[in-house]
C-alpha cells in the first residue's frame, strides 16, 4: 500500500443510503455514507456509490448529498423502488438503536461504476457489513472491491446491526480489507465468533495478525479509542463531549482515521485528530453536521 500525498484523495463509501427517521425529524444517514460526507468534510474528494428509490424520500436524498459537497454521480435511481430508511431511536444518553425495513434501494444495489473510472482514481473506499445483508448487494460490493487495484485502501466498517451479518460475511470482508473498524460491543462478538483470548489489545492483535490488517480500529464510545498496526499501538482516552446523539459520531472517527493514515501521519496523531471530531459530532443533531474549519485535514 503506497500513500497518496500528491494529490487530493478521493474517497468512497460503498452501500446503504438511507433516511434516519427520529420522532420529530428525518435526517439523511447511512454509514458508508456518513463516512464520505465527513471524509469531505474533513478535505477529500468525496463520492457515495448507492441505489435510492424516485419516490420523494431518493430526490431528496440527491439533493441533500450534493448540498453537503458529496458526489451523487455513483448513486443509481431505481424507478419504484423504496428509498433506504431507518426507524431511529435516541435514548436519554444519546445513544441511537435502529430498526431496518426490508427490500429498500440499497438491497437491489446496482453500481454505476461500469468502466472503473472512478475505482482507477479511489484512494480508500469504506464498506460494512449492513449492506450485504442482501446476496444482489453482497455480490455487487465484493466484485467491485475485487477490481480496485492495491493502491486503494479498503476499510471494513463492521457496523453490526440487528441480525444482518453472519460468519461468512464478515470474514470474507475481513479477508479483502486493509482497515478494519469496530466497537466495544463488535470486538466481543468477533472475539466469540473467531475464538480470540485475552483483554482488547490482544483480542485486536490477534484480528491485525490474522487477516493481514494494515491497521485495526476498536471505538469504546465516550472510552476513547485503540489503534493497532502491525508495527505500533495507540490508545487514547477520548475527549468529552456534551452529547446529542451518537449518529454518525463512530462514521466520522473512521473518516478521519483513514485520512490521517493516507497522509502519513503518526497513529497517535490520527488517534488524538478522530477523538476529536468524533466528540464534536456527539455534540450535534445528525449523523453529517459541518466540521469546524480547525479540523480539517490540510492538503487532502
Amino acid at each position: 500500500m503506497k500513500n497518496q500525498v500528491s494529490e487530493r484523495l478521493v474517497i468512497a463509501g460503498i452501500g446503504e443510503v438511507l433516511w434516519d427517521v427520529l420522532q420529530d425529524s428525518e435526517e439523511l444517514g447511512g454509514a458508508p455514507i456518513n463516512f464520505a460526507y465527513h471524509a469531505g468534510a474533513l478535505g477529500a474528494e468525496a463520492y457515495a456509490i448507492s441505489c435510492v428509490g424516485d419516490d420523494g424520500r431518493g430526490i431528496a436524498a440527491l439533493k441533500e448529498l450534493t448540498k453537503r459537497s458529496v458526489s451523487t454521480d455513483y448513486i443509481t435511481v431505481l424507478a419504484g423502488a423504496t428509498t433506504g430508511y431507518v426507524l431511529a431511536k435516541v435514548d436519554s444518553q444519546g445513544v441511537a438503536s435502529y430498526t431496518f425495513p426490508d427490500d429498500v434501494a440499497w438491497d437491489r444495489l446496482v453500481i454505476a461504476d461500469t468502466n472503473g473510472t472512478l475505482g482507477q482514481r479511489l484512494s480508500a473506499v469504506c464498506f460494512g457489513s449492513l449492506a450485504q445483508r442482501s446476496p444482489i448487494s453482497r455480490k455487487a460490493i465484493v466484485d467491485y472491491l475485487a477490481k480496485l487495484g492495491p493502491n486503494t485502501l479498503k476499510v471494513f466498517d463492521l457496523n453490526i446491526r440487528q441480525n444482518f451479518y453472519s460468519r461468512e460475511i464478515i470474514e470474507t470482508s475481513l479477508e479483502m480489507a486493509d482497515v478494519l473498524k469496530l466497537n466495544d460491543d463488535e470486538i466481543v462478538l468477533l472475539g466469540r465468533m473467531f475464538g480470540l483470548g485475552g483483554d482488547e489489545k490482544k483480542q485486536m492483535s490477534q484480528l491485525v495478525e490474522r487477516f493481514s490488517l494494515r491497521l485495526g480500529v476498536l471505538t469504546r464510545g465516550g472510552k476513547g479509542s485503540l489503534l493497532m498496526s502491525p508495527e505500533n499501538i495507540s490508545d487514547h482516552a477520548g475527549y468529552p463531549a456534551k452529547i446529542v446523539d451518537t449518529i454518525g459520531a463512530g462514521d466520522s472517527f473512521t473518516a478521519a482515521t483513514v485520512l490521517g493514515l493516507l497522509k502519513g501521519h503518526s497513529l497517535d496523531q490520527i488517534n488524538d485528530h478522530a477523538n476529536r471530531v468524533a466528540a464534536y459530532v456527539c455534540s450535534c443533531q445528525g449523523a453529517m453536521p459541518p466540521l469546524p474549519e480547525d479540523m480539517l485535514i490540510r492538503s487532502c
